[in-house]
């Protein structure tokens, strides 16, 4: 779709320019008292006051579209203030003007008419053509199904190469301590605190990626400011977007959404790689998943899954239910828990399989059997909870049934 405006491209650029240069004049000024902390490539510059820098025609047209608007706003509050300010100043009762006595100017209320209205027209034709832009999605060479899970994201490779990828997205563990410890001292920088994932969402550059969004519990919305997309991720529901990014590198954005206790520490991270290292990366992940691709019908010892159970607990359970496993505030504790220590294994498989407290606790159902089995033992078996019960993966799949 053809994007062109009625200004030319170095006008545009111009605008945007000169906007910038308005905008970062103040923040340029305080810089230097934080001089340990770095603007951040594709993600928040130190101090920043303008938009994202665009990597997406898309993302362009955006930053277009609002210095051209603030521009009509500029002009509308000079020329009103200007004439206000005139007529307050020059006719004045005390330098001898006199109040004058008229009303139903008919060029008056022609013109108040028709000036307003060829004002909305040429800010809503750009701003229509943009909208229409943005809901584009047909022709995608990929297609990535996102899915907000408080509090991560959940990427499956729908369509195109990659199809079939899967995984989690979750806040780097490190940066969650980070943040529990109250944050980074002063004098040691983290340019990425808190944006940091365990599993970016990888795409090709100059490629055409529509992003489905729904959710699994409440309301999120997948924003990645430099490529100009900002979609809600609805529960039950499914809405699109599209982007393509013209640059290599990492790009970050957050979930735009309050929702719920974690919503800070739920990030976006997208790396953009060429053709070739895309390629490379799906080839990789398509063994990695078949190398994990267990037999549900392998008999584990209890060392082995309480091993594997303690990285799927550090990767999903944790910020929830603690590293003590003592819980917080509603969230009950798993050390001691009668359902953790109950001999009868199929409660904490239902729990897992199907959530509980209506929501509050998720469903797990997207890990694997062995998955499920390892991180019900390492509960059963770690903190005081040492009971010596095995949970093995062939229970979990009976229980699937």
């Amino acid at each position: 779709m053809n994007l062109s405006n009625p200004l030319s491209k170095m006008t545009r650029l111009g605008m945007q320019h000169a906007g910038a240069i308005v905008v970062s004049a103040a923040a340029w000024v305080s810089t230097a008292a934080y001089a340990a902390v770095n603007d951040l490539p594709g993600g928040p510059a130190v101090n920043q006051l303008n938009l994202h820098p665009a990597v997406t025609k898309i993302a362009e047209e955006q930053i277009w579209l609002h210095w051209f608007v603030m521009a009509i706003c500029l002009v509308i509050f000079l020329a009103v203030f200007g004439v206000m300010f005139y007529s307050i100043l020059k006719h004045r009762k005390s330098v001898g003007h006199k109040s004058a006595n008229f009303h139903e100017s008919t060029a008056v209320e022609i013109a108040w008419t028709i000036v307003p209205f060829l004002i909305v027209i040429g800010m809503a034709l750009p701003a229509t053509k943009l909208v229409i832009a943005m809901k584009d999605t047909t022709s995608a060479d990929l297609t990535v199904k996102v899915t907000g899970i408080q509090w991560k994201w959940g990427y499956d490779y729908i369509k195109g190469e990659g199809e079939g990828i899967g995984f989690v997205s979750t806040l780097d563990s490190a940066h969650r301590a980070l943040s529990d410890a109250g944050g980074p001292k002063t004098g040691e920088p983290v340019d990425d605190y808190l944006l940091k994932v365990d599993n970016p969402l990888v795409v090709p550059v100059n490629k055409k990626i529509r992003i489905i969004t729904t959710a699994n519990d409440v309301i999120h919305s997948f924003a990645v400011p430099a490529f100009g997309i900002h979609q809600d991720a609805i529960p039950g529901f499914v809405r699109d977007t599209w982007f393509r990014a013209e640059e290599v590198g990492d790009f970050y954005g957050q979930c735009a959404k309050i929702c719920g206790k974690e919503h800070s520490y739920m990030p976006v991270h997208v790396k953009v790689v060429s053709a070739e290292d895309y390629t490379a990366w799906v080839a990789a992940k398509n063994k990695e998943a078949a190398a994990k691709a267990d037999d549900p019908a392998k008999v584990w010892t209890l060392v082995d899954l309480k091993a594997r159970g303690e990285k799927v607990y550090a990767a999903n359970c944790v910020a929830c239910h603690q590293a003590d496993g003592k819980g917080a505030g509603p969230i009950k504790p798993l050390d001691g828990s009668a359902i953790v220590l109950n001999a009868d294994h199929n409660a904490p498989i239902q729990v897992l399989l199907n959530g509980a407290a209506a929501g509050a606790m998720p469903a797990w159902k997207t890990l694997s059997d062995t998955e499920l089995a390892a991180v019900i033992t390492y509960s059963k078996n770690n903190w005081s909870n040492q009971t010596g019960q095995i949970v093995q993966p062939a229970d979990v799949l009976a229980a699937r049934k």
